[in-house]
């Protein structure tokens, strides 16, 4: 199995925004499914321009309700009605979600799918959608924000050796290793009795709006992608960045140090940001895997090797 990254960008709104720049969105295809995280405006456009399709999508997840972050929604619904679209859609997000989205939607008030809706209210709260084991969790921005972890678990491998000792009558190896249990005449045989340990799947974390975070590092943890904000370069604004409660390179590329992720991308710069490959060598006397965000930026992640 594996995992395909599509990066849409992600930055800070301002007056004096940078052009040809798209606003926060990512977005995850695995086995048929594809899930949005946030949908600034233009994700729609920058969908395209990727040669990706919306048909797909059938989970989006909300960080916060900056119209950066959520103004490219209504646009986006209006064009997968207009494809005739029937499959529901889940939206996930913080507390407020139903009502943010349906106050969004005067503008589109009839679609020809149903919207299903999942308020995130816990500190930390894990669901398990379209194959995906979503973990979304409080960071500090200063409105409620979660950052998210996308995981796509793995089975341990199937042993016809422990099958056969067993005498599991080999009509069952098949749904057993699918994970079901089967119950035949009073005997009943779990997928443990012919599975070995679970094996390292993918993982992929994403956080932005934030000052760094205890439930960062934590759920960050050994991710093979970490996509980060970083709100600034300059070395100088960090007070500016605990102001307003986000991040700077610095910070981010200690958070992927000490999580010991894989890989990091960077994210949601400061529209004052022109270049900010000029603080990359910074950044990676601090985490070397590390790379800037750009539009269109993607990966390909597989399962390890066995």
């Amino acid at each position: 199995m594996k995992i395909y990254v599509g990066f849409m960008f992600a930055w800070k709104w301002r007056d004096d925004a940078l052009p040809r720049r798209w606003l926060t969105a990512l977005m995850t295809r695995y086995n048929g499914s594809s899930l949005l995280i946030d949908c600034g405006e233009g994700t729609q456009v920058a969908v395209k321009e990727r040669g990706w399709s919306f048909k797909p999508i059938d989970v989006i997840c909300f960080t916060h309700y900056h119209g950066d972050h959520i103004s490219g929604l209504p646009g986006l619904l209006l064009t997968m009605g207009n494809a005739d679209r029937t499959e529901p859609l889940t939206l996930v997000g913080p507390k407020g979600l139903e009502r943010v989205v349906n106050a969004l939607r005067v503008i589109a008030p009839e679609l020809p799918f149903e919207i299903r809706f999942i308020e995130i209210t816990k500190p930390q709260e894990v669901l398990e959608l379209n194959g995906y084991r979503i973990t979304a969790f409080r960071v500090n921005h200063n409105v409620i924000c979660y950052g998210y972890t996308i995981e796509i678990l793995r089975q341990g491998k199937f042993s016809p050796e422990r099958a056969k000792e067993q005498a599991i009558p080999l009509k069952y190896w098949n749904p057993l290793q699918k994970g079901q249990t089967i119950e035949v005449d009073g005997v009943v045989y779990t997928p443990d009795m012919v599975l070995g340990p679970d094996r390292k799947g993918i993982k992929v974390t994403y956080t932005t709006d934030t000052r760094p975070t205890e439930s960062i590092l934590r759920n960050a943890a050994e991710s093979d992608l970490f996509i980060c904000e970083g709100m600034y370069g300059e070395e100088d604004k960090i007070e500016k960045a605990k102001g307003y409660k986000h991040m700077t390179f610095r910070e981010a590329a200690a958070l992927a140090r000490d999580a010991n992720v894989k890989e990091l991308w960077l994210t949601h710069y400061s529209p004052s940001l022109i270049h900010p490959e000029e603080y990359m060598d910074m950044v990676r006397g601090i985490f070397p895997n590390a790379w800037p965000g750009k539009d269109g930026k993607s990966v390909e992640l597989n399962f390890e090797e066995d």
